[in-house]
């Protein structure tokens, strides 16, 4: 068998000092993540991120560049996953839309929020990618599809 890693994508949105985070149920728990998912068959990285963030949040976002990317393999199935991680801006949200299943809601933490729930976290990436953007690993979307 031929061993490949699933790509995804992760979107960092800052507004007012806190970030856009889901609440999903995963492997039986309720855990915080940012909006994120797989890449869909003929989609770019790029669009693969508008559209999880929208369908996992309701908000339409707008790509600024790329905050990093990182392998990471999961302890409860074992699969790797190559994960780039975009940072984007809150531009309109629908109320209405409706979450993809498993996403609870989505909610809107401080950093320290998000660290006081450390034990929540889907895992270490989602708070390692923002402590990145933070620090100011932001690179222009070309890095990715120049």
């Amino acid at each position: 068998m031929e061993w490949q890693p699933h790509v995804t994508v992760a979107t960092v949105v800052e507004k007012d000092g806190k970030y856009l985070l889901v609440e999903e149920r995963c492997n039986g728990e309720l855990v915080f993540n940012q909006p994120a998912g797989h890449l869909d068959p003929n989609e770019t990285l790029e669009e693969a991120a508008v559209r999880e963030t929208f369908e996992e949040t309701g908000w339409h976002v707008k790509l600024k560049g790329v905050v990093g990317v990182a392998l990471y393999t999961s302890p409860h199935n074992q699969v790797t996953y190559h994960r780039t991680t975009f940072y984007a801006t809150a531009e309109e949200h629908d109320p209405q839309q409706t979450l993809d299943d498993g996403i609870q809601q989505a909610v809107w933490m401080s950093y320290e929020e998000m660290q006081a729930n450390s034990e929540r976290m889907r895992s270490h990436l989602v708070i390692q990618s923002i402590e990145q953007y933070q620090q100011g690993h932001r690179y222009p979307i070309n890095l990715v599809f120049g």
